[in-house]
């Protein structure tokens, strides 16, 4: 019988599985000091998950192989080469009627012998405003704008790449161009101490490039895997005066089948358990933790538990596969918002 020994691994993964065990086990401990961090970054929009598996687990979704919707957590996860084509969408109605929709595609050449491309799309749509302006002629103080005036919005695209380096390791990354619009401002111009003269214009949008970069590594040992990511690498930008940042997050997880230590279950029975540490730039780090269950490769079942947010913790959803098609919802209530719905479908060759 062959057992499970450090002594098999080369030496660059005993470096990699040692230096993940050591942050796995030292994150716990930093979410004990009361850093807080607020108001660090902008564009927020890209914190908010969209992928119903992913939200359903906690976003626990480091060490989770999903194809190309690994794009929004941890690109490795698309390097399997198990597919040609994989095409998802999701859909969400957000808080304060911000709708989000999204979606990737990845191909797959050669059986994975180059790698995996793919492509994401993030959409987000904050609804109607009502606008105001300075006025000198109305009694308030200000007057409505009822026309001439753009909308807010949002939007990413990006191209990432995955390839399995060995049965074990992948890495994989993404470059994505991220806009967000906050319309324009009517701008009062005064002459003298309190005497406007005229109303300027300006319009308030960035744009700017992020990088999310990432790893899974299988240990070999049942279906133990560890993996970690960078999300949103950017340069600062800023509207006026003060820079700012995207919402930069650096995530290890590890994740397991427990069925594999339970041989009598046999392969149509699998319970996925993962657990993701968090550190954001923007606010203080947490937990995550998720188990999915799944019969006969068909339906799946799925909570979360999130440790150290301030708006939720529970969620849940199910899952359902056939002849290529999955279909996917979630549920997350919100402690002072309404609860959120999420549905995902994804389709592959």
């Amino acid at each position: 019988m062959k057992f499970f020994s450090i002594k098999n691994i080369p030496a660059f993964r005993k470096k990699y599985v040692h230096l993940l065990t050591l942050l796995f086990f030292i994150t716990p401990l930093v979410l004990n000091a009361q850093n807080k961090k607020i108001a660090q970054t902008g564009f927020q929009f890209l914190t908010v998950g969209t992928n119903a598996r992913a939200v359903a687990l906690g976003e626990a979704f480091t060490t989770v192989e999903s194809g190309s919707n690994s794009l929004f957590y941890n690109p490795a996860g698309m390097a399997s080469p198990n597919t040609f084509l994989d095409v998802s969408f999701n859909s969400m109605g957000w808080i304060a009627d911000i709708n989000y929709l999204s979606g990737t595609v990845g191909l797959n050449f050669e059986g994975g012998k180059y790698g995996v491309f793919g492509i994401s799309f993030l959409n987000v749509d904050y609804g109607d405003f009502l606008f105001t302006r300075v006025s000198s002629t109305s009694e308030s103080g200000y007057e409505d704008i009822t026309s001439g005036v753009s909308e807010p919005y949002a939007f990413s695209i990006g191209l990432g790449y995955a390839i399995q380096l060995s049965d074990k390791f992948s890495i994989g990354g993404q470059i994505k161009y991220v806009k967000q619009s906050l319309g324009a401002s009517e701008i009062p111009v005064y002459e003298g101490i309190g005497n406007i003269v005229g109303v300027d214009q300006k319009q308030y949008d960035l744009s700017v490039f992020a990088f999310d970069f990432g790893t899974i590594y299988k240990t070999g040992f049942k279906s133990l895997v560890f993996g970690m990511s960078v999300r949103n690498f950017s340069e600062e930008v800023k509207y006026e005066k003060e820079g700012f940042q995207l919402p930069l997050s650096f995530r290890i997880g590890i994740s397991v089948d427990a069925f594999d230590f339970i041989e009598s279950l046999g392969p149509e029975h699998s319970l996925l358990i993962i657990a993701d540490a968090v550190h954001p730039r923007s606010f203080p780090e947490y937990l995550s933790f998720g188990g999915e269950y799944v019969f006969m490769n068909l339906l799946s079942l799925r909570a979360g538990y999130v440790f150290g947010q301030d708006l939720y913790d529970f969620t849940a959803g199910f899952g359902i596969r056939k002849f290529g098609f999955e279909l996917d919802y979630s549920f997350t209530p919100y402690f002072e918002f309404k609860d959120i719905h999420r549905f995902s479908v994804a389709f592959s060759l």
